[in-house]
Protein backbone atom coordinates (compact mmCIF):
# COMPACT_ATOMS: atom_id res chain seq x y z
CA UNK A 1 0.00 0.00 0.00
CA UNK A 2 3.00 2.32 0.93
CA UNK A 3 4.31 1.50 -2.65
CA UNK A 4 1.21 2.64 -4.54
CA UNK A 5 0.86 6.11 -2.46
CA UNK A 6 4.18 6.91 -3.08
CA UNK A 7 3.82 6.47 -6.79
CA UNK A 8 1.29 8.15 -6.69
CA UNK A 9 2.18 11.12 -4.99
CA UNK A 10 5.89 10.92 -7.51
CA UNK A 11 3.23 11.03 -10.48
CA UNK A 12 1.81 14.19 -9.25
CA UNK A 13 4.73 15.59 -8.59
CA UNK A 14 6.35 14.62 -12.12
CA UNK A 15 3.07 16.04 -13.63
CA UNK A 16 2.54 19.05 -11.89
CA UNK A 17 6.59 19.92 -12.45
CA UNK A 18 6.14 19.62 -16.23
CA UNK A 19 3.14 22.05 -16.53
CA UNK A 20 5.52 24.62 -14.43
CA UNK A 21 8.69 23.94 -16.14
CA UNK A 22 7.07 24.34 -19.82
CA UNK A 23 5.61 28.06 -18.69
CA UNK A 24 7.63 29.42 -16.21
CA UNK A 25 8.73 32.03 -19.16
CA UNK A 26 6.38 33.66 -21.52
CA UNK A 27 6.56 32.35 -25.23
CA UNK A 28 6.27 34.27 -27.45
CA UNK A 29 3.15 34.17 -29.75
CA UNK A 30 2.73 35.11 -33.39
CA UNK A 31 -0.69 35.91 -34.94
CA UNK A 32 -1.26 36.22 -38.36
CA UNK A 33 -2.87 39.65 -39.25
CA UNK A 34 -5.84 38.26 -40.85
CA UNK A 35 -6.76 36.76 -37.39
CA UNK A 36 -6.19 40.03 -35.60
CA UNK A 37 -9.41 41.63 -36.54
CA UNK A 38 -12.13 41.17 -34.01
CA UNK A 39 -15.17 39.21 -35.44
CA UNK A 40 -18.67 40.69 -34.58
CA UNK A 41 -21.75 39.09 -32.72
CA UNK A 42 -23.44 38.69 -35.64
CA UNK A 43 -20.94 36.97 -37.61
CA UNK A 44 -20.35 34.64 -33.90
CA UNK A 45 -23.80 34.04 -33.91
CA UNK A 46 -24.51 32.88 -38.06
CA UNK A 47 -21.15 30.19 -36.69
CA UNK A 48 -23.75 28.81 -33.47
CA UNK A 49 -26.38 28.55 -35.66
CA UNK A 50 -24.58 27.09 -38.24
CA UNK A 51 -23.36 24.43 -36.01
CA UNK A 52 -26.53 23.87 -34.69
CA UNK A 53 -27.96 23.08 -37.94
CA UNK A 54 -25.70 20.86 -38.57
CA UNK A 55 -24.75 18.87 -35.46
CA UNK A 56 -27.67 19.90 -33.57
CA UNK A 57 -26.03 21.54 -30.50
CA UNK A 58 -22.83 24.23 -30.20
CA UNK A 59 -20.14 23.96 -27.71
CA UNK A 60 -17.66 26.63 -27.47
CA UNK A 61 -14.55 24.42 -27.80
CA UNK A 62 -15.65 24.02 -31.55
CA UNK A 63 -14.43 28.11 -32.43
CA UNK A 64 -11.17 28.94 -33.85
CA UNK A 65 -8.94 30.98 -31.45
CA UNK A 66 -10.01 33.90 -33.33
CA UNK A 67 -14.02 33.54 -32.92
CA UNK A 68 -13.29 32.32 -29.27
CA UNK A 69 -11.60 35.47 -28.53
CA UNK A 70 -13.89 37.80 -30.09
CA UNK A 71 -16.50 36.35 -28.16
CA UNK A 72 -14.93 36.82 -25.26
CA UNK A 73 -14.39 40.78 -25.78
CA UNK A 74 -18.20 40.75 -26.93
CA UNK A 75 -19.15 39.48 -24.05
CA UNK A 76 -17.02 42.00 -21.79
CA UNK A 77 -14.33 40.66 -21.54
CA UNK A 78 -15.74 38.10 -19.38
CA UNK A 79 -14.48 34.74 -19.59
CA UNK A 80 -14.80 31.42 -17.84
CA UNK A 81 -11.95 28.98 -17.74
CA UNK A 82 -12.39 25.45 -15.99
CA UNK A 83 -9.09 23.76 -14.77
CA UNK A 84 -8.28 19.80 -13.99
CA UNK A 85 -6.55 16.61 -15.35
CA UNK A 86 -9.15 15.52 -17.79
CA UNK A 87 -13.01 16.79 -18.10
CA UNK A 88 -14.43 14.76 -15.24
CA UNK A 89 -11.84 16.57 -13.27
CA UNK A 90 -14.66 19.27 -12.25
CA UNK A 91 -14.59 19.34 -8.44
CA UNK A 92 -12.23 21.08 -6.13
CA UNK A 93 -9.40 18.98 -4.30
CA UNK A 94 -7.46 21.50 -2.04
CA UNK A 95 -3.77 21.20 -3.32
CA UNK A 96 -4.08 20.10 -6.43
CA UNK A 97 -6.83 22.11 -7.43
CA UNK A 98 -4.54 25.56 -6.21
CA UNK A 99 -1.63 24.42 -8.25
CA UNK A 100 -3.11 24.50 -11.48
CA UNK A 101 -5.57 27.70 -10.60
CA UNK A 102 -2.41 29.68 -9.91
CA UNK A 103 -0.41 28.21 -12.73
CA UNK A 104 -3.51 29.60 -14.79
CA UNK A 105 -3.47 32.91 -13.61
CA UNK A 106 -0.03 33.23 -13.07
CA UNK A 107 -0.36 32.96 -17.48
CA UNK A 108 -2.69 35.06 -17.69
CA UNK A 109 -1.35 38.02 -15.56
CA UNK A 110 2.39 37.56 -17.80
CA UNK A 111 0.20 37.64 -21.18
CA UNK A 112 -2.02 40.11 -19.90
CA UNK A 113 0.20 42.74 -18.43
CA UNK A 114 -1.89 43.26 -15.37
CA UNK A 115 -1.78 42.19 -11.78
CA UNK A 116 -4.14 39.61 -10.23
CA UNK A 117 -6.70 42.05 -9.01
CA UNK A 118 -7.14 43.69 -12.41
CA UNK A 119 -7.45 39.96 -13.86
CA UNK A 120 -9.47 37.81 -11.12
CA UNK A 121 -13.44 38.23 -10.81
CA UNK A 122 -14.17 35.27 -8.69
CA UNK A 123 -12.35 31.58 -7.97
CA UNK A 124 -15.62 28.66 -7.86
CA UNK A 125 -15.34 27.52 -3.87
CA UNK A 126 -16.74 23.65 -5.12
CA UNK A 127 -15.65 23.42 -8.61
CA UNK A 128 -12.00 23.57 -10.46
CA UNK A 129 -13.07 27.15 -12.64
CA UNK A 130 -12.21 30.67 -11.93
CA UNK A 131 -13.46 34.21 -14.10
CA UNK A 132 -11.24 36.16 -15.23
CA UNK A 133 -11.39 39.36 -17.57
CA UNK A 134 -9.16 38.67 -20.87
CA UNK A 135 -8.44 41.16 -23.22
CA UNK A 136 -5.27 39.56 -24.98
CA UNK A 137 -6.28 36.99 -28.31
CA UNK A 138 -2.05 36.02 -27.23
CA UNK A 139 -3.86 34.48 -23.60
CA UNK A 140 -6.34 32.76 -24.65
CA UNK A 141 -3.85 30.51 -27.31
CA UNK A 142 -1.70 30.53 -24.57
CA UNK A 143 -4.25 29.12 -21.98
CA UNK A 144 -5.62 26.47 -24.90
CA UNK A 145 -2.00 25.02 -24.99
CA UNK A 146 -2.28 23.83 -21.45
CA UNK A 147 -2.86 20.07 -20.63
CA UNK A 148 -4.96 21.00 -17.58
CA UNK A 149 -7.82 23.73 -18.88
CA UNK A 150 -10.40 21.86 -19.58
CA UNK A 151 -12.50 24.35 -21.48
CA UNK A 152 -11.82 28.12 -22.10
CA UNK A 153 -15.47 30.20 -22.25
CA UNK A 154 -17.15 33.45 -22.58
CA UNK A 155 -19.30 33.76 -20.19
CA UNK A 156 -20.54 36.96 -20.87
CA UNK A 157 -21.55 36.40 -24.16
CA UNK A 158 -25.07 37.59 -25.03
CA UNK A 159 -26.70 35.66 -27.85
CA UNK A 160 -29.85 37.22 -28.15
CA UNK A 161 -28.34 40.37 -27.88
CA UNK A 162 -26.37 39.95 -31.15
CA UNK A 163 -29.27 37.73 -32.97
CA UNK A 164 -32.49 39.92 -32.38
CA UNK A 165 -33.66 43.34 -33.03
CA UNK A 166 -35.34 45.47 -29.99
CA UNK A 167 -38.75 43.88 -30.86
CA UNK A 168 -37.60 40.72 -31.22
CA UNK A 169 -35.40 40.88 -27.93
CA UNK A 170 -38.55 41.72 -26.23
CA UNK A 171 -40.45 38.65 -27.25
CA UNK A 172 -37.66 35.90 -26.93
CA UNK A 173 -35.86 37.14 -23.78
CA UNK A 174 -39.09 37.54 -21.74
CA UNK A 175 -40.39 34.00 -23.01
CA UNK A 176 -42.05 32.14 -20.30
CA UNK A 177 -42.27 35.65 -18.04
CA UNK A 178 -45.61 37.24 -17.54
CA UNK A 179 -47.86 38.09 -14.51
CA UNK A 180 -50.68 37.81 -15.80
CA UNK A 181 -53.86 35.81 -14.54
CA UNK A 182 -57.37 33.75 -16.29
CA UNK A 183 -60.19 32.53 -14.91
CA UNK A 184 -59.96 28.64 -15.99
CA UNK A 185 -62.59 26.93 -18.22
CA UNK A 186 -64.97 24.45 -16.36
CA UNK A 187 -63.52 22.05 -18.61
CA UNK A 188 -59.82 22.16 -17.62
CA UNK A 189 -59.98 20.97 -13.87
CA UNK A 190 -61.84 18.51 -11.50
CA UNK A 191 -62.62 19.77 -8.19
CA UNK A 192 -61.48 17.35 -5.49
CA UNK A 193 -61.46 17.64 -1.64
CA UNK A 194 -61.20 20.00 0.44
CA UNK A 195 -61.39 22.30 -2.92
CA UNK A 196 -59.03 22.22 -5.05
CA UNK A 197 -59.04 22.08 -8.73
CA UNK A 198 -56.52 19.22 -10.28
CA UNK A 199 -55.72 19.87 -14.03
CA UNK A 200 -56.72 17.94 -17.06
CA UNK A 201 -53.63 16.77 -17.71
CA UNK A 202 -53.30 14.93 -14.47
CA UNK A 203 -55.69 12.68 -15.40
CA UNK A 204 -53.76 12.17 -18.14
CA UNK A 205 -50.90 10.40 -16.45
CA UNK A 206 -53.56 8.77 -13.40
CA UNK A 207 -51.69 11.12 -11.13
CA UNK A 208 -55.30 11.46 -8.95
CA UNK A 209 -54.79 7.67 -8.28
CA UNK A 210 -51.56 7.58 -7.85
CA UNK A 211 -52.21 9.91 -4.43
CA UNK A 212 -54.18 7.04 -3.00
CA UNK A 213 -50.52 5.50 -2.84
CA UNK A 214 -48.10 8.64 -2.13
CA UNK A 215 -48.33 12.18 -2.34
CA UNK A 216 -44.43 13.00 -2.08
CA UNK A 217 -44.61 13.40 1.60
CA UNK A 218 -40.81 13.19 2.96
CA UNK A 219 -38.88 14.22 -0.31
CA UNK A 220 -38.12 17.89 -0.91
CA UNK A 221 -38.23 19.03 -4.93
CA UNK A 222 -35.47 21.94 -5.89
CA UNK A 223 -37.07 24.32 -8.44
CA UNK A 224 -34.26 26.15 -9.94
CA UNK A 225 -36.17 29.26 -12.04
CA UNK A 226 -37.05 32.63 -11.27
CA UNK A 227 -37.69 32.44 -8.18
CA UNK A 228 -41.23 32.13 -6.18
CA UNK A 229 -43.92 34.86 -5.87
CA UNK A 230 -44.45 36.49 -2.41
CA UNK A 231 -47.49 37.36 -3.71
CA UNK A 232 -48.91 33.70 -3.60
CA UNK A 233 -49.49 32.59 -0.09
CA UNK A 234 -49.97 28.99 -1.38
CA UNK A 235 -46.43 29.27 -1.64
CA UNK A 236 -45.25 30.88 1.50
CA UNK A 237 -47.78 31.06 4.63
CA UNK A 238 -50.34 28.59 3.19
CA UNK A 239 -47.91 25.79 2.00
CA UNK A 240 -49.33 23.82 4.55
CA UNK A 241 -53.40 24.13 3.62
CA UNK A 242 -56.03 21.59 3.27
CA UNK A 243 -54.70 18.50 2.99
CA UNK A 244 -51.05 19.55 2.74
CA UNK A 245 -49.52 19.25 6.05
CA UNK A 246 -45.96 18.95 7.76
CA UNK A 247 -43.54 20.27 4.87
CA UNK A 248 -41.06 22.82 4.40
CA UNK A 249 -41.01 25.40 1.63
CA UNK A 250 -37.87 27.80 1.48
CA UNK A 251 -36.89 30.39 -1.26
CA UNK A 252 -33.51 31.47 -1.91
CA UNK A 253 -31.60 33.99 -4.67
CA UNK A 254 -28.55 33.08 -6.53
CA UNK A 255 -28.98 35.60 -9.48
CA UNK A 256 -27.33 39.08 -9.02
CA UNK A 257 -29.25 41.70 -11.17
CA UNK A 258 -26.37 43.74 -12.30
CA UNK A 259 -24.37 44.54 -15.58
CA UNK A 260 -21.06 44.31 -13.28
CA UNK A 261 -19.45 40.49 -13.52
CA UNK A 262 -17.65 41.44 -10.10
CA UNK A 263 -21.37 42.61 -8.28
CA UNK A 264 -22.21 39.62 -5.78
CA UNK A 265 -25.59 40.97 -3.51
CA UNK A 266 -28.78 39.22 -5.22
CA UNK A 267 -31.85 40.46 -5.23
CA UNK A 268 -33.31 38.10 -3.30
CA UNK A 269 -36.06 34.84 -3.59
CA UNK A 270 -38.42 36.75 -5.21
CA UNK A 271 -39.94 36.24 -8.46
CA UNK A 272 -40.39 38.93 -11.41
CA UNK A 273 -41.05 36.76 -14.21
CA UNK A 274 -43.79 34.30 -12.61
CA UNK A 275 -42.32 31.72 -14.65
CA UNK A 276 -40.52 29.84 -11.17
CA UNK A 277 -44.37 30.03 -9.62
CA UNK A 278 -45.85 28.43 -12.35
CA UNK A 279 -43.59 25.54 -11.95
CA UNK A 280 -43.76 25.66 -8.18
CA UNK A 281 -47.03 25.82 -8.59
CA UNK A 282 -47.50 22.28 -10.95
CA UNK A 283 -45.02 20.80 -8.56
CA UNK A 284 -45.73 20.95 -4.81
CA UNK A 285 -48.72 23.68 -4.72
CA UNK A 286 -51.22 21.91 -2.11
CA UNK A 287 -53.98 20.45 -2.15
CA UNK A 288 -55.74 23.39 -0.41
CA UNK A 289 -59.41 24.49 0.58
CA UNK A 290 -59.35 27.84 -1.43
CA UNK A 291 -60.60 26.14 -4.88
CA UNK A 292 -57.11 26.50 -6.72
CA UNK A 293 -54.50 23.77 -8.51
CA UNK A 294 -53.38 21.70 -6.82
CA UNK A 295 -49.61 20.62 -7.21
CA UNK A 296 -48.36 16.69 -8.31
CA UNK A 297 -46.60 15.52 -5.23
CA UNK A 298 -48.88 18.26 -2.88
CA UNK A 299 -46.56 16.80 0.62
CA UNK A 300 -43.24 17.15 -0.94
CA UNK A 301 -41.29 19.63 0.54
CA UNK A 302 -40.05 22.60 -2.01
CA UNK A 303 -36.86 24.46 -2.41
CA UNK A 304 -37.27 27.11 -4.89
CA UNK A 305 -33.68 29.47 -6.19
CA UNK A 306 -34.01 32.61 -8.35
CA UNK A 307 -30.97 31.55 -10.35
CA UNK A 308 -31.98 34.00 -13.49
CA UNK A 309 -34.34 36.71 -14.43
CA UNK A 310 -36.28 34.70 -17.17
CA UNK A 311 -35.51 31.28 -18.69
CA UNK A 312 -33.46 32.16 -21.63
CA UNK A 313 -30.03 31.93 -20.01
CA UNK A 314 -28.08 34.54 -21.07
CA UNK A 315 -25.29 36.85 -19.74
CA UNK A 316 -22.71 36.31 -16.85
CA UNK A 317 -25.22 36.64 -13.68
CA UNK A 318 -27.68 34.14 -14.99
CA UNK A 319 -25.29 31.40 -16.05
CA UNK A 320 -23.55 32.19 -12.56
CA UNK A 321 -26.95 32.21 -10.79
CA UNK A 322 -27.60 28.65 -12.39
CA UNK A 323 -24.52 27.35 -11.18
CA UNK A 324 -24.30 28.20 -8.21
CA UNK A 325 -27.87 26.75 -7.33
CA UNK A 326 -26.75 24.07 -8.29
CA UNK A 327 -24.10 23.64 -6.18
CA UNK A 328 -26.01 24.80 -3.02
CA UNK A 329 -29.33 21.92 -4.06
CA UNK A 330 -26.74 19.26 -4.88
CA UNK A 331 -24.99 20.23 -0.94
CA UNK A 332 -28.31 19.87 0.44
CA UNK A 333 -28.50 16.06 1.54
CA UNK A 334 -32.53 16.32 1.74
CA UNK A 335 -33.13 17.54 -1.75
CA UNK A 336 -33.62 14.07 -4.04
CA UNK A 337 -34.85 15.24 -7.05
CA UNK A 338 -34.26 19.08 -9.42
CA UNK A 339 -36.36 20.38 -11.72
CA UNK A 340 -34.82 22.95 -14.13
CA UNK A 341 -37.14 24.63 -16.65
CA UNK A 342 -34.96 27.25 -18.21
CA UNK A 343 -31.65 27.04 -20.51
CA UNK A 344 -30.25 27.97 -24.01
CA UNK A 345 -29.36 26.58 -27.34
CA UNK A 346 -25.97 27.06 -26.41
CA UNK A 347 -24.12 24.94 -23.77
CA UNK A 348 -21.98 26.60 -20.93
CA UNK A 349 -19.42 24.36 -19.33
CA UNK A 350 -19.58 26.44 -16.18
CA UNK A 351 -23.39 25.30 -15.58
CA UNK A 352 -22.49 21.39 -16.50
CA UNK A 353 -20.21 21.62 -13.78
CA UNK A 354 -22.77 22.62 -11.48
CA UNK A 355 -24.96 19.95 -12.92
CA UNK A 356 -22.17 17.30 -12.49
CA UNK A 357 -21.59 18.67 -8.80
CA UNK A 358 -24.88 17.78 -8.46
CA UNK A 359 -25.37 14.33 -10.39
CA UNK A 360 -22.41 13.49 -8.27
CA UNK A 361 -24.47 13.81 -5.05
CA UNK A 362 -26.92 11.66 -6.25
CA UNK A 363 -29.57 13.93 -7.54
CA UNK A 364 -32.62 13.42 -9.98
CA UNK A 365 -32.22 16.29 -12.48
CA UNK A 366 -34.87 16.97 -15.14
CA UNK A 367 -34.59 19.59 -17.21
CA UNK A 368 -36.83 21.61 -20.10
CA UNK A 369 -36.11 20.06 -23.49
CA UNK A 370 -37.32 23.20 -25.22
CA UNK A 371 -40.00 25.83 -25.88
CA UNK A 372 -40.15 28.20 -28.84
CA UNK A 373 -41.80 30.04 -31.39
CA UNK A 374 -39.62 32.19 -33.61
CA UNK A 375 -36.71 31.85 -31.46
CA UNK A 376 -34.85 28.77 -31.33
CA UNK A 377 -37.38 26.80 -33.29
CA UNK A 378 -34.65 25.44 -35.45
CA UNK A 379 -33.28 23.65 -32.42
CA UNK A 380 -33.82 20.03 -30.76
CA UNK A 381 -33.71 19.31 -27.26
CA UNK A 382 -31.86 22.48 -25.70
CA UNK A 383 -28.95 22.49 -23.09
CA UNK A 384 -28.82 21.76 -20.31
CA UNK A 385 -31.60 18.85 -21.28
CA UNK A 386 -29.17 17.37 -24.03
CA UNK A 387 -26.56 16.23 -21.26
CA UNK A 388 -26.58 12.20 -20.03
CA UNK A 389 -26.62 13.74 -16.33
CA UNK A 390 -29.86 14.93 -16.66
CA UNK A 391 -33.43 13.68 -17.76
CA UNK A 392 -35.02 15.69 -20.65
CA UNK A 393 -38.75 16.42 -20.64
CA UNK A 394 -41.27 17.76 -23.33
CA UNK A 395 -44.69 18.27 -23.24
CA UNK A 396 -47.42 16.52 -26.47
CA UNK A 397 -50.70 17.39 -27.10
CA UNK A 398 -53.59 15.45 -25.05
CA UNK A 399 -54.26 12.92 -27.45
CA UNK A 400 -51.69 12.38 -29.22
CA UNK A 401 -48.00 12.07 -29.52
CA UNK A 402 -47.64 15.09 -30.82
CA UNK A 403 -45.14 17.80 -29.74
CA UNK A 404 -47.06 20.60 -28.18
CA UNK A 405 -47.45 24.07 -30.88
CA UNK A 406 -44.13 25.53 -29.22
CA UNK A 407 -42.46 22.15 -27.87
CA UNK A 408 -38.72 20.97 -29.11
CA UNK A 409 -38.30 17.12 -29.13
CA UNK A 410 -35.56 15.27 -30.42
CA UNK A 411 -33.57 11.88 -29.30
CA UNK A 412 -32.54 12.96 -26.09
CA UNK A 413 -36.06 13.52 -24.66
CA UNK A 414 -36.82 10.66 -21.99
CA UNK A 415 -40.20 11.48 -21.05
CA UNK A 416 -43.53 13.32 -22.62
CA UNK A 417 -46.27 15.32 -20.96
CA UNK A 418 -49.64 16.04 -22.15
CA UNK A 419 -49.72 19.87 -21.46
CA UNK A 420 -52.01 21.36 -24.37
CA UNK A 421 -55.68 20.31 -24.90
CA UNK A 422 -56.69 19.10 -28.73
CA UNK A 423 -59.91 21.34 -28.88
CA UNK A 424 -59.36 24.46 -27.02
CA UNK A 425 -55.57 24.32 -27.29
CA UNK A 426 -55.43 25.26 -23.32
CA UNK A 427 -52.52 24.55 -21.11
CA UNK A 428 -52.08 23.11 -17.86
CA UNK A 429 -54.06 24.92 -14.90
CA UNK A 430 -52.16 26.77 -12.03
CA UNK A 431 -51.68 29.10 -9.50
CA UNK A 432 -50.91 32.53 -10.26
CA UNK A 433 -48.33 35.03 -9.41
CA UNK A 434 -51.55 36.42 -7.20
CA UNK A 435 -53.21 35.61 -4.38
CA UNK A 436 -56.48 33.79 -4.60
CA UNK A 437 -56.09 33.67 -8.81
CA UNK A 438 -55.12 30.80 -11.22
CA UNK A 439 -53.22 30.66 -14.85
CA UNK A 440 -52.04 28.79 -17.63
CA UNK A 441 -48.63 27.30 -18.26
CA UNK A 442 -47.62 25.09 -20.76
CA UNK A 443 -44.33 24.05 -22.91
CA UNK A 444 -41.95 21.40 -21.77
CA UNK A 445 -41.41 24.20 -18.80
CA UNK A 446 -44.87 22.50 -17.34
CA UNK A 447 -43.72 19.25 -18.36
CA UNK A 448 -40.48 19.38 -16.77
CA UNK A 449 -42.29 20.21 -13.22
CA UNK A 450 -44.45 17.87 -13.98
CA UNK A 451 -42.29 15.12 -14.33
CA UNK A 452 -40.28 16.07 -11.05
CA UNK A 453 -43.32 15.63 -9.14
CA UNK A 454 -43.94 12.71 -10.19
CA UNK A 455 -40.67 11.28 -9.54
CA UNK A 456 -41.20 12.51 -5.57
CA UNK A 457 -44.18 9.80 -5.93
CA UNK A 458 -42.29 7.40 -6.77
CA UNK A 459 -39.72 8.36 -4.53
CA UNK A 460 -41.94 9.07 -1.23
CA UNK A 461 -43.32 5.34 -2.10
CA UNK A 462 -40.08 3.57 -1.94
CA UNK A 463 -37.79 6.14 0.38
CA UNK A 464 -35.13 3.72 -0.12
CA UNK A 465 -34.35 3.15 -3.28
CA UNK A 466 -31.66 5.04 -5.01
CA UNK A 467 -32.13 7.86 -7.93
CA UNK A 468 -31.80 5.08 -10.85
CA UNK A 469 -34.28 2.81 -9.34
CA UNK A 470 -36.74 5.54 -9.01
CA UNK A 471 -35.79 6.82 -12.99
CA UNK A 472 -35.66 2.99 -13.81
CA UNK A 473 -39.61 2.52 -12.51
CA UNK A 474 -40.99 5.55 -14.36
CA UNK A 475 -39.41 4.17 -17.86
CA UNK A 476 -40.85 1.05 -17.06
CA UNK A 477 -44.42 2.91 -16.11
CA UNK A 478 -44.23 5.10 -19.48
CA UNK A 479 -46.39 4.27 -22.89
CA UNK A 480 -43.65 3.50 -25.03
CA UNK A 481 -41.41 0.93 -22.79
CA UNK A 482 -39.14 -1.52 -22.96
CA UNK A 483 -39.16 0.84 -26.55
CA UNK A 484 -37.76 4.33 -26.80
CA UNK A 485 -38.93 6.43 -29.56
CA UNK A 486 -36.84 8.63 -31.66
CA UNK A 487 -38.15 11.81 -30.91
CA UNK A 488 -40.22 11.37 -27.75
CA UNK A 489 -38.25 8.98 -25.06
CA UNK A 490 -40.06 6.54 -23.27
CA UNK A 491 -43.15 9.10 -23.43
CA UNK A 492 -46.04 9.93 -21.00
CA UNK A 493 -45.31 8.24 -17.74
CA UNK A 494 -48.62 6.36 -15.57
CA UNK A 495 -48.01 8.16 -12.47
CA UNK A 496 -50.21 5.35 -11.25
CA UNK A 497 -48.31 2.37 -12.61
CA UNK A 498 -45.34 3.71 -11.07
CA UNK A 499 -46.19 4.17 -7.56
CA UNK A 500 -47.99 0.31 -7.49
Amino acid sequence: MEKKILSMIALSILVLNSCSKDHDAKETIVIDSAQKALISGKEINSKINQNLQNDGKFEWNELSDQMLWSAIQQGAKVCTIGFGSSMNDFERSSARSKISQDMILDIIQKYEGKPLNKILISSDVYLNQVDVLIEKQETIIALRRLNNVRYIEPSGYNYSENEFSIQEKSSSTSSGCGLDSEVLATSDYTTISPNAKAPWAFYKHNIPSAWNYSTGRGITIGIIDTGASPKQSLLNGSFNNGESSGRTVQRYGTYVDSIWPWSTGTDGPDDKCGHGTSMSSVAAAPRNDKGLPVGVAYNANLIVYRAASNVVLDGYHELNGVKNAFIALGNNPNVRIISMSMGHIISSSKIEDGVRYAYSKGKLIFCAGGTSTSFTNFVGVIFPAWMSEVVAVTGVKENSMTECDVCHKGSKIEFTVAMQRDASGNTVPVDSYYDGQTDYVGGSSVATATTAGIAALVWAKNPSWTRDQVLNKMRQSASYYPNKNGNFGYGNVDALKAVQ
